[in-house]
């Protein structure tokens, strides 16, 4: 057997006509129930935190660089020939012997005709310091 109670109309078996008790409103002028649409709302944070990540990986991908090429020139020079033990703090020269290989001397570039690889410094910690002649300004 079918209600004859109209759609309209708030009404439960169990509750009765109960909608003074809702916590929403049921009449039929009543603003319309919506879910909201959080699918942009999701795109604009994943977009966000995409950003961020590309950002932060970036960064970290030019400090691995970095390191790398640090780690290549202390490579190269302690490979290279030196019959002196370096200083902390002081000014090396790397250049190319006539037999190909490296070798590390105090002499300055413009003081003789060798051909100059690079210029560095032996931090406290033994590690080898490219320096790049226009930032650092070793020449003045």
């Amino acid at each position: 057997m079918k209600s004859k109670i109209p759609d309209n109309v708030v009404y439960s078996e169990e509750n009765g006509y109960n909608a003074n008790k809702l916590s929403y409103a049921t009449n039929v002028g009543a603003p319309a129930i919506k879910i909201d649409n959080i699918v942009d709302w999701k795109n604009k944070g994943v977009r966000n935190v995409n950003k961020e990540f590309e950002s932060k990986f970036n960064e970290l991908k030019v400090e691995y660089e970095k390191l790398m090429q640090e780690y290549e020139w202390n490579e190269i020079v302690y490979n290279a020939k030196f019959s002196f033990e370096p200083v902390v703090g002081e000014i090396y020269h790397l250049y190319l012997g006539k037999d190909g290989s490296n070798f590390l001397s105090l002499i300055h570039p413009n003081d003789w005709n060798k051909e100059h690889i690079g210029t560095f410094k032996l931090n406290s910690n033994k590690k080898w310091i490219h320096l790049d002649s226009k930032k650092d300004n070793y020449f003045e």
